[in-house]
């Protein structure tokens, strides 16, 4: 079995200024990914290393980097899923953790559920020895300048401000074994209600994973990505014969068909094979296949 590992780094109109960091954080993950691959290591342990990584990136909209929402605070959703064993963990609207995809998979392993929200999140955090970490470590640039005027005056300003970033993240890999696994994560859409938890975290919606058939994982309008199960439709077509890329293509068309909807999935399939596809401008990801070099690019 070739190990492969494809990531994304969001679905939207990234800036120009921006295409280079968003290349290179793509690179720098599945390149942790691959890595841990070729080194004998789970697909689960490599979509969470890539998945971590890209959290770590001020550059991404998912942990260091993320968004405020209307309440002037941080709310973060993730998901991992095993392909082997089809068991997921996630968490949604998750406050003041680091990389809530390590969280998402100790529930995963931990417990016998696959989703934990809002304070029962953090407190679970807490019990598995994750640190308090504070909302100003996880803002940066505008965000955090919002952040520290909203405490002093209580004044945020709205989305209408800002374009519309969509930099969800995610992670795809297949390993050694032939096991697959995926990994998302985002910090949400700017100024969105309190509570509010997009497709991320769910399973078939975010991301999906199946050693029969491959993994997939999505970004971009999250409600409407919601609506057709984006990465359970996107394997539902590779199931049914499509090529990845044609998967991913098809599953992007009937989304915009059905529900006017914009973002970008990418896949691997049981056999190590990578796809892609967005109806965005541009959508940030790079792979490997088998013993390839790494491939990164901002359009599909």
């Amino acid at each position: 079995m070739k190990p492969s590992v494809v990531v994304h780094g969001g679905a939207w109109n990234i800036p120009e200024e921006l295409e280079g960091p968003h290349i290179r954080g793509c690179e720098r993950a599945v390149s942790y990914g691959h890595d841990l691959l070729r080194r004998g290591g789970t697909a689960l342990d490599a979509v969470e290393e890539a998945v971590a990584s890209l959290e770590d990136d001020p550059v991404f909209d998912a942990g260091t980097g993320s968004v405020l929402t209307q309440a002037g605070s941080v709310e973060m959703d993730a998901i991992v899923m095993d392909g082997s064993t089809l068991k997921s963990g996630a968490v949604g609207a998750i406050q003041r953790v680091r990389n809530p995809v390590r969280v998402a998979r100790r529930i995963m392993e931990e417990t016998s559920f696959s989703l934990l929200v809002g304070e029962g999140a953090v407190a679970f955090a807490r019990r598995m020895r994750f640190e308090d970490y504070p909302e100003e470590r996880l803002l940066v640039g505008v965000e955090l300048d919002d952040y520290l005027e909203f405490t002093r005056t209580g004044v945020l300003r709205t989305a209408e401000e800002f374009s519309g970033r969509s930099d969800t993240v995610g992670a795809c890999a297949i390993d050694l074994e032939g096991h697959l696994a995926c990994a998302t994560s985002t910090g949400g859409i700017r100024r969105k209600m309190a509570g509010r938890v997009g497709d991320s975290p769910l399973v078939g919606c975010g991301a999906y994973a199946d050693d029969r058939v491959g993994a997939a994982s999505a970004t971009g309008w999250g409600e409407k990505i919601m609506a057709v199960l984006l990465s359970k439709a996107a394997l539902d077509r590779l199931a049914a014969g499509l090529t990845p890329s044609d998967a991913c293509s098809d599953a992007i068309a009937m989304m915009k068909a059905r529900v006017s909807g914009y973002g970008g999935v990418i896949m691997v399939d049981k056999s190590g094979t990578v796809g892609y596809h967005h109806n965005t401008p541009k959508m940030a990801f790079a792979f490997v296949e088998g013993s390839g070099s790494v491939k990164a690019a901002i359009r599909a």
